[in-house]
């Protein structure tokens, strides 16, 4: 028996569709992030651009008479094009001189060392690999509607002198170096290189202050034991970090710990020092928002100043397979970015990015991913308002001599 058209599924050819059935998908734009930053954009200077054009023809000469763009010089300066010119991070100035980084708000340390590596060496060009990739980028978010070269300053100091057969004289050097940059009050900005710098680099910044430091640390490992292998490698940093006396161990707040790379013997010192694991299965449950408010709280209570440590490797080794200890199961890498853009949102005295191993990546990948962690930190301090928050809190700066040098290097100038 046929069906009446009545008693028929509703028909989905136009003709049969009323006018007055038609559904309106249009929200109110003006409530969209993207209408808004549309708008933003319009409030950010530009006057930092035009200097850069105006620098790069003074250092780069002027361009061909044939060029009809006259801001393009003879040699490449600066930003464009992004395939040329030499690497720093994010084209920013190369600090050749390390005693000027107090000129600029935040300073790019680079650490080549992977003698703390237990498994799968190469974090050594870690630095190469992402001041390399660096260069894809703008200084400019859409979302955040942030442009860091117009609203903060950022210099390159290049790398750290590490020593590859001796971790001590290493760790000694590195600490050196990141209290020469937390001293002159520029935020450090530390490219390893294995999780073994943590402890140097902390421990940099812990010696110009006599205020309490907390630490956010975005990992799918506890590095918390305090050995391997009878020295102190890239899985020991905390519990070495949490000894020293303004550190509190009841501060290190770790997110994104699991799977079966986490050995026993960190567990036992975490459980006996009372520290803070967030799950990337208890991240899941509570959300991003949640997960960034319990860190904070955890991390902020009772110190003056919090530091940031992501590992690579808390990213799920699909979009980061470019690094010593993949681990399937980590962030996706929006969440990982929203959950550091939060943390620093608050203030920070300084951070690493750790693990990217170049050798093991794919077109670059992992690489840019540690590039956009990065660039989002620093684009959350901006946005927030608390970059440099740190300043006031670096009560016992140090001071390095250097050496007495007058002239050019291999140059014929007098």
């Amino acid at each position: 028996m046929f069906q009446s058209r009545t008693d028929r599924s509703r028909s989905h050819h136009p003709a049969d569709h009323r006018r007055t059935e038609a559904r309106h998908h249009h929200p109110d734009l003006t409530k969209l992030r993207g209408w808004k930053a549309m708008h933003d954009e319009a409030g950010i200077p530009g006057s930092g651009w035009e200097q850069e054009r105006k620098w790069a023809l003074r250092m780069g000469l002027t361009g061909a008479d044939s060029i009809e763009d006259k801001s393009i010089p003879t040699f490449a300066r600066g930003e464009l094009p992004h395939y040329a010119g030499i690497n720093t991070f994010l084209k920013a100035p190369y600090a050749e001189d390390v005693t000027e980084v107090g000129d600029y708000d935040a300073t790019v340390l680079g650490i080549p060392f992977d003698g703390g590596t237990t498994y799968r060496a190469g974090t050594r060009f870690g630095p190469q690999g992402v001041r390399k990739i660096s260069a894809l980028y703008t200084p400019y978010n859409y979302e955040m509607a942030v442009d860091l070269r117009e609203q903060m300053t950022l210099c390159d100091a290049g790398d750290v002198f590490t020593i590859p057969a001796n971790i001590e004289k290493t760790f000694d050097q590195i600490s050196r170096a990141v209290s020469h940059v937390a001293s002159s009050g520029s935020l450090p900005i530390m490219i390893g290189g294995d999780h073994s710098i943590g402890f140097p680099c902390v421990r940099g910044i812990a010696e110009c202050t006599s205020k309490k430091i907390g630490i956010v640390h975005f990992d799918r490992h506890a590095d918390i034991q305090e050995k391997d292998l009878d020295e102190r490698m890239h899985t020991t940093p905390w519990f070495h970090s949490t000894n020293l006396p303004n550190v509190p161990a009841k501060n290190l707040v770790q997110v994104g710990i699991g799977g079966w790379q986490v050995p026993r013997e960190a567990v036992k010192v975490a459980r006996e020092r009372e520290t803070n694991i967030i799950t990337m299965g208890d991240m899941e449950k509570m959300g991003i928002d949640r997960t960034a408010e319990m860190a904070l709280e955890m991390a902020w209570d009772g110190v003056d100043m919090v530091y940031m440590s992501f590992d690579i490797d808390s990213i799920d080794c699909g979009f980061v397979p470019g690094t010593g200890w993949p681990e399937p199961g980590g962030f996706l890498p929006r969440e990982a970015l929203a959950l550091a853009s939060k943390v620093a949102a608050e203030g920070i005295c300084g951070m690493e990015l750790v693990e990217v191993a170049p050798p093991y990546d794919q077109s670059e990948i992992t690489a840019l991913m540690g590039t956009r962690v990065i660039v989002d930190v620093l684009g959350s301090l901006v946005a927030s308002g608390n970059l440099g928050k740190h300043k006031r809190h670096i009560d016992k700066p140090v001071t390095i001599p250097h050496g007495e040098f007058e002239g050019k290097r291999w140059s014929n100038a007098t």
